[in-house]
């Protein structure tokens, strides 16, 4: 591990979002939302579908980042940012519902079970990376920052949450909220997540292109395979605390799953403590240590 804080805070899990959480580019996915609500053109659509699929097939290596950021920043420049807002908040659940992989939802739940901040770590904008991390329950957002002036996009960037920015993010996260790095777990797909995956304790491969398997398997990095969608309206997450009945609602949860997750572990024979989903799971959602 590269980087680590001092061991003597507590474990966050850190998740990169495209391709880790959710199965394609997150920006490029609200592209027909945006043509809807008059911010792209018919053929930027089809141009950003193509790019949804190189992306898909191809993974993000530094060259496609590159090549992504900058047709984002083009496509972006002269946007109202309160419609971009409006537009993704209409359309949440609509666009990213089918996209989201259902062990990911499950490995988010057993973090926070397990008394961890969930953390999303993404090179998309902000604009689009909060709400869904509002939606998945995430503890923190780490997102790109676009510049604006006068209520537009001016096809700037102010923070590009890329690379090495993304564990510079991290280890400033660990100091302000009192993470152990030596203790945390990143999750993500790509080779250039190299820098944050070597920031923890415990990362994980999940999908990873060519290159980042073949460091993973280098390095003794478990690698994990995401393929199920699920709808997140139809899937019970734990109520943010605030209410008596949320507050309710979330002990009677965290009871039930904890007998579960505890029954689990005693006849896998997992180490306690260790997210199920994440405990030496190495196969496809038919493998018999896989679960929904």
């Amino acid at each position: 591990m590269n980087g680590a804080a001092p061991a003597s805070g507590r474990p966050a899990a850190f998740f990169d979002l495209d391709k880790t959480i959710i199965a394609t580019s997150s920006t490029l996915a609200f592209s027909r939302p945006f043509r809807a609500g008059g911010l792209i053109s018919r053929r930027a659509v089809l141009r950003s579908a193509y790019a949804r699929f190189v992306y898909y097939v191809g993974g993000a290596d530094h060259d496609q980042m590159e090549k992504m950021r900058q047709f984002l920043s083009a496509l972006s420049t002269g946007w109202d940012v309160q419609t971009v807002r409006g537009i993704v908040a209409e359309t949440l659940h609509h666009v990213v519902d089918p996209l989201v992989y259902r062990e990911a939802v499950s490995l988010i739940e057993e973090h926070h079970l397990a008394g961890h901040d969930v953390v999303i770590v993404s090179a998309s904008g902000a604009e689009v990376v909060e709400p869904i991390g509002e939606m998945l329950g995430a503890d923190v957002v780490v997102a790109t920052r676009m510049r604006i002036s006068a209520g537009r996009y001016t096809g700037e960037i102010d923070y590009y949450a890329y690379g090495e920015n993304k564990a510079a993010a991290m280890r400033a996260l660990a100091e302000t909220n009192g993470y152990d790095l030596a203790r945390s777990y990143a999750y993500s797909d790509s080779v250039t997540d190299l820098q944050m995956l070597a920031a923890v304790g415990h990362p994980y491969a999940v999908n990873p292109d060519r290159d980042l398997r073949r460091e993973a398997v280098a390095r003794g990095w478990p690698v994990l395979v995401f393929t199920r969608p699920v709808a997140l309206r139809r899937r019970l997450l734990l109520p943010r605390p605030g209410t008596a009945a949320a507050l309710a609602a979330a002990v009677g949860a965290v009871v039930a799953a904890t007998v579960y997750l505890a029954a689990a572990r005693r006849s896998r024979g997992r180490p306690a403590g260790l997210p199920s989903t994440a405990a030496g799971w190495t196969g496809p959602p038919s493998a018999p240590a896989a679960r929904g």
